[in-house]
Formats: C-alpha cells, structure tokens, sequence
C-alpha cells in the first residue's frame, strides 16, 4: 500500500489547473471510444476489416499484396486496438486523478497516456492504416480525420502537460 500521506505534492497554478482539465478531456474520450468499441463491438470492427482488407482502395497490385483478409487477423488486431484503447483510458484516468491531488506523478503517467493515445492514432491509423493499408483510397472506410484530430489534440495535452512550472523555470 502507498502511503499517500508522504507522497510529494505539486502546488496549485494556472498551469496545473489547465494540465488536468486538458488531461481529463483526453481521458474522458478515451474513455468514451473504449467504452464504444467494446460495447457496439461490430461497427468498428467492420472498420478495422475493411482497412486491413484494402477491399475498398484502388486495388493497385503493386499494393494489394499487403492486405490482411484473414478474419482472424483481423480480429486481433482489432482486439488489440481496444486493449490498447482501455490502457491508455485507465492511465490517463490515473494521471488525472494524480493531478487533482497534486501528486507529482502526475505529470510522468498523463505523458504515458498521451503517448500512447499518439502512438495509436499517429503510428497505428495514420502510419499503418494510412499508409500501409493506404487507407486514405477508401471513400468509405477511411479515418485519417479522425485519427490525425486526437493525434494533435493528444499532442497539444501533452505539450501542455510537460511545460515546465514556475518552480521549474526558476531551478533552471
């Protein structure tokens, strides 16, 4: 057990205050897209086929080659999607909770979120989605505005998060 009575605190600031509103967001979206790919488990999962399928791009050969139309493939990477989905949730969640108490954890597990959420959206739907699968063919199966709209929001959280405090900014 943590004795939470000798963990160092971080004092209240503006700064402070927007890093857990921001972290909060990021979580409580997270949060919302686990929740919503576990509970209407069919609808992204369609997705997630249709992308790895490459079934809805412009069927170059020289690409084709790449598709995934292995249902249980497909599958896992979706699984995978959401458990990773659901672990960036709780961490976030965890970091902003930290951050209400002014733990300064806090900072160290709101990055961890947000890097995650970004390796996500940035390297998992942009990159391989995108690109790989070239997703960005497919004009109904494609999530690159969605994908890059958290990666920057997840972005601009986390550079907020890591801005250095006053005390910070003095000791340097």
């Amino acid at each position: 057990m943590i004795d939470m009575s000798t963990t160092p605190r971080t004092p209240r600031t503006a700064l402070a205050l927007s890093a857990t509103l921001l972290t909060a967001t990021v979580a409580l979206y997270m949060v919302l897209v686990a929740f919503g790919n576990i509970t209407d488990f069919g609808t992204n999962q369609q997705f997630v086929q249709h992308v790895l399928a490459m079934d809805t791009t412009f069927k170059d050969e020289d690409l084709m080659w790449r598709a995934v139309t292995s249902k249980g493939l497909q599958d896992a990477a979706y699984v995978a999607i959401i458990v990773w989905e659901t672990i960036a949730a709780l961490v976030l969640v965890f970091g902003t909770w930290l951050w209400f108490r002014g733990d300064d954890r806090a900072r160290r597990f709101s990055t961890y979120g947000l890097l995650m959420v970004m390796l996500l959206f940035g390297a998992g739907f942009i990159g391989i989605g995108g690109e790989w699968f070239a997703m960005w063919q497919s004009g109904d199966w494609n999530g690159l505005e969605a994908a890059t709209r958290a990666f920057l929001f997840s972005g601009v959280v986390l550079l907020v998060v890591n801005l250095p405090s006053a005390g910070e900014r003095k000791a340097s």
